[in-house]
């Protein structure tokens, strides 16, 4: 089980924004597009993130952070707040499929 419990906070630990509560995922989401649209403006990414912002967020939360707030809800070792990663995780996915686009 302390296995388990380092894997999932050493996992959570860099996307742990999304599953907190939307205002801070926002927040930090922002950060992070205005440093990646930087670099594309200054020519050190070929890549516009304004591009495919909104869905890659919306994969992110399926095939990476869902997922694992599952997991860290189902070990148990992070008690209510294994719960609460989950709840704020799949909110925060509904809440970015309904405004993601505007906030782009």
């Amino acid at each position: 089980k302390a296995t388990l419990a380092i894997e999932c906070a050493m996992q959570l630990s860099d996307i742990v924004h999304t599953t907190q509560l939307f205002a801070n995922y926002c927040r930090w989401n922002e950060r992070l597009f205005g440093e990646m649209y930087k670099a594309f403006r200054n020519g050190r990414s070929q890549n516009d993130p304004s591009l495919e912002w909104f869905r890659g967020e919306l994969w992110f939360f399926d095939t990476i952070v869902i997922p694992l707030a599952r997991r860290v809800e189902g070990s148990g070792l992070f008690g209510v707040s294994g719960k609460g990663c989950l709840r704020h995780a799949v909110a925060n996915k509904k809440n970015w499929s309904h405004e993601g686009n505007k906030l782009v």
